[in-house]
């Protein structure tokens, strides 16, 4: 049997075995399938990782923390919901990710998420383990005082599974500046202790500058550095860009100050389509409208006299750099093929696996450079660690000191992914460097501590 078919019946009987013991959960199978593509040939070249069972004890988590959430909304109603923390993988730090609130979120999207997580964090060099959190909780529509209520009610049961030294959670979608104070100040009044135990904090009482903008500005840092390989710069490109939450409209900020043309924005209704560009003043208008009056995309094009384009996503549009920045599978086959075909040259991930396995692939087989989401919005989490580090030092960096920490990481990620993923005929695949680099240090921690 030759190494190729081997890995190819090891990767379905892997698969096939995870299936059975996750069964109802696509998003984590999904996950875990595209890290095993790659790691099952460096495992059967690697057989210490394979006698341990490395990969399989890396796809269960530690502990899943299940638990209702009893709130009171604002005429008096009890409502209830359901929210999970997912401790995955501890061998190299504290676990450490985000809560989200949405009601999508499922164990599946968690377990996916952390997944994830751990590999992210393994690639930013931090001492970081990977974990994920949150409910089914919706804050749209909820006045600040219900979201406050159950921003507390949620910690009155978090509070023992947290901790500085034990699992740091941050923001993550639907969790922001507002969620994160209601969640910390429950902590403090609970535990009795100013701590680091959250991150993503506002800046008076121990956040971070440049936390807010860092997993779009890291994802643009990644594209920079991909884009470098190939002597080429983001400068005089046009850019797509999905979303228009946190990661997007800072992704898109940075863009613009490196002379792209950023053409798209989105969210659930639909995209909007401004050929001339997002540009500064537009940019803090949308930003306005997303951040503060929390209004729909449509408004920026009836304001600004552009296309709206109701119930699509913005894979059509041609451009050179694709930066998705919205959720999970929002671009499949189909749309990678017409991004090919419209003149791209490179994606990076803004969001988590916003782009489907099949198109995946495409991207890979046709060499476009595609950086993966474990690795380009990794700036966010980077930036955590470092405001994790802040808290324990009692100091705060300037702006200057933390995005130049971030460009760094961002470049030693690349560089990580660079080394384990070049092919022979120096193509990047920087899904299989990511995962392999990844691995490697959470793998040889594991190893060092036994059966355990």
């Amino acid at each position: 049997m030759t190494s190729d078919n081997a890995a190819k019946q090891k990767l379905e009987h892997f698969m096939s075995g995870l299936a059975k013991r996750n069964p109802g959960e696509p998003e984590f199978q999904q996950a875990v399938r595209e890290v095993a593509e790659s790691l099952i040939p460096y495992v059967l070249v690697n057989p210490r990782y394979d006698e341990a069972q490395i990969l399989e004890r890396l796809t269960e988590p530690d502990r899943i923390i299940t638990f209702r959430v009893t709130w009171q909304d604002d005429t008096g109603h009890i409502r209830a919901n359901r929210a999970w923390r997912v401790q995955f993988n501890n061998a190299i730090g504290p676990y450490k990710g985000g809560l989200r609130f949405h009601p999508t979120v499922t164990q599946s999207v968690l377990k996916f998420l952390g997944f994830e997580q751990i590999f992210k964090n393994s690639l930013t060099g931090l001492p970081m383990g990977g974990a994920k959190g949150g409910s089914n909780f919706n804050p749209r529509g909820k006045s600040t005082n219900e979201v406050m209520r159950f921003c507390q009610a949620m910690m009155r049961e978090l509070h023992r599974h947290i901790g500085e030294d034990t699992d740091v959670p941050a923001g993550d979608i639907g969790v922001g500046s507002r969620e994160i104070g209601f969640l910390f100040g429950q902590y403090m009044r609970l535990a009795n202790r100013f701590t680091g135990v959250l991150t993503g904090k506002g800046l008076a009482f121990g956040g971070s500058l440049v936390r807010v903008e860092a997993t779009g500005y890291g994802a643009v840092y990644f594209m920079q550095n991909m884009l470098a390989t190939q002597n080429e710069d983001i400068a005089g490109k046009v850019a797509t860009v999905s979303g228009s939450g946190n990661v997007a409209l800072y992704c898109i900020e940075k863009l613009n100050e490196l002379g792209a043309t950023v053409v798209t924005a989105s969210d659930s209704s639909g995209y909007i389509y401004d050929p001339n560009g997002i540009n500064e003043e537009r940019l803090a208008w949308l930003k306005d409208l997303k951040e503060v009056r929390r209004g729909r995309i449509r408004e920026y094009a009836d304001h600004f006299g552009c296309d709206f384009h109701e119930g699509e996503r913005p894979w059509g549009v041609a451009c050179q750099l694709a930066l998705p920045c919205a959720t999970q599978n929002e671009l499949d086959a189909n749309d990678a093929s017409t991004l090919v075909t419209n003149g791209l040259i490179a994606v990076a991930e803004g969001a988590n696996m916003p782009c489907t396995l099949d198109a995946t692939h495409l991207f890979l087989n046709k060499q476009i450079l595609f950086g993966p989401g474990k690795a380009a919005n990794a700036g966010g989490v980077a930036v955590s660690g470092l405001e994790q580090s802040q808290n324990a030092l009692r100091i705060s960096w300037s702006r200057d000191e933390v995005d130049g920490r971030l460009k760094t990481i961002m470049r030693n990620i690349h560089d990580k992914c660079r080394e384990h993923g070049t092919d022979d005929n120096g193509f990047i695949n920087y899904v299989r460097g990511a995962n392999i680099a990844g691995f490697e240090k959470v793998a040889d921690a594991m190893l060092a501590y036994g059966v355990v």
